[in-house]
């Protein structure tokens, strides 16, 4: 099966990016570039038209008057490749609910679909059919539905999101969950009794036993450092915890660990002056972006991972895969997909991004839940194994 793949890979990083290059690299890469002696693993040949049209995460959904004419280039390379190769399936990842990139949809869609026989897309965003509907004049949605249907098939992460592909009358929906490489296969003998022994001591102090050594509580957020993706609500959360384990006189004391880059310059000024003040300096670290080494060591070291995450388009973060994947407790939002996520009555999401909220959660997770079983949910659900069995029966179903 041949296959054009619409679609960026890193630079800029984020999830979709990061699962679009894995989604290739695990189906051989481009067959332009491949050793044609052997043989394609899912058997599937990509022909990649790397579509970024972002320089870096703060343009991501932006107007700016390059990208129209990039959006021509990268089409002409699509439609290129349909005649050079014969390769009559389209492989598309459509936007969030912004205005602007919906518009970049409709001239792709515009340009591309009325050469190639199967389109599919593969929703990484959630949102896009009630934002239609509730934030966009007839207009706009009737012609959204008249470039966009009918749709050979819609790759979906989660049930909650089956709503965006059902309002562009796919013809096959299926849900494929996201799933990355095992960042610690030596989980069992190098992390977990370190996890066994700080949960131990977290209980015995917040049970009221007086006899063991204050514990400092390593809690951890890596995204994008946005208030939508819940940067301020989880440093409040954390001073709230903070205060009340104090006012009960208890040995434990938390600190978080921003990982990320900043998106705008106001968000991170505004955190710039919170960090002047002394009792947030003392429990709130910025470590800016992270990754290989450094990222390992983090979530190795992390006893809590704090997520309050309201972003318009979430849908299945790979940050919360790769915190299950180490183990760590999990706080996050009962936002869109998440939800979905964790396993059934997870006591660690909250309603929204309420600190209060936040902080009575963090300090139940920590003496309810050693990570042991959020470990066992990343290996039964979203290893990228299982990811790439599925999403390859999925996109071979259309022919």
């Amino acid at each position: 099966m041949k296959l054009v793949v619409f679609a960026h890979t890193p630079p800029p990083h984020h999830g979709q990016s990061y699962m679009v290059k894995l989604m290739l690299d695990g189906f051989g890469g481009d067959v332009r570039r491949r050793d044609i002696t052997k043989p394609l693993p899912h058997g599937i040949a990509c022909y990649h038209v790397n579509a970024r049209f972002s320089r870096g995460i703060s343009d991501i959904g932006e107007f700016q008057g390059t990208k129209i004419f990039l959006i021509f280039w990268f089409c002409f390379q699509a439609i290129w490749l349909r005649f050079r190769y014969g390769v009559k399936n389209f492989y598309y990842v459509p936007a969030p609910g912004k205005n602007v990139a919906l518009y970049r949809d409709w001239l792709v869609m515009l340009l591309c679909r009325p050469f190639f026989t199967n389109v599919i897309l593969h929703w990484h965003a959630a949102g896009l059919a009630k934002w239609l509907e509730s934030e966009n004049p007839i207009a706009t949605r009737a012609t959204t539905y008249r470039l966009f249907r009918p749709v050979s098939l819609s790759i979906v992460l989660s049930r909650y999101n089956q709503a965006d592909a059902a309002k562009l009358l796919s013809e096959k929906i299926r849900v494929v969950h996201n799933g990355v490489p095992d960042p610690c296969a030596d989980f069992e003998i190098s992390v977990l009794p370190h996890r066994r022994e700080r949960f131990d001591a977290r209980r015995k102090i917040l049970a009221g036993e007086w006899n063991v050594d204050p514990v400092l509580v390593n809690v951890l957020f890596i995204a994008h450092c946005t208030r939508e993706k819940g940067l301020f609500a989880a440093a409040e959360s954390v001073l709230l915890a903070n205060r009340a384990l104090a006012t009960r006189g208890l040995p434990i004391q938390l600190k978080l660990t921003a990982a990320g880059n900043f998106v705008t310059e106001a968000e991170k000024s505004e955190f710039e002056r919170l960090r002047q003040i002394t009792k947030f300096a003392t429990a709130i670290e910025h470590a800016g972006f992270v990754s290989g080494e450094r990222k390992d060591r983090l979530l190795r070291e992390a006893d809590l991972f704090l997520f309050p995450t309201q972003y318009l388009g979430e849908n299945q973060p790979v940050n919360l895969i790769e915190a299950m994947s180490f183990g760590v407790p999990i706080v996050t939002t009962r936002w869109r997909s998440l939800p979905e996520m964790l396993p059934e009555n997870y006591p660690g999401l909250v309603a929204d991004q309420n600190p209060e909220a936040l902080a009575a959660a963090i300090l139940e997770v920590l003496v309810t839940e050693s990570g042991e079983q959020l470990r066992t949910h990343f290996t039964k659900h979203f290893t990228l194994e299982r990811h790439l069995e599925g999403l390859a029966a999925a996109i071979r179903s259309v022919e």
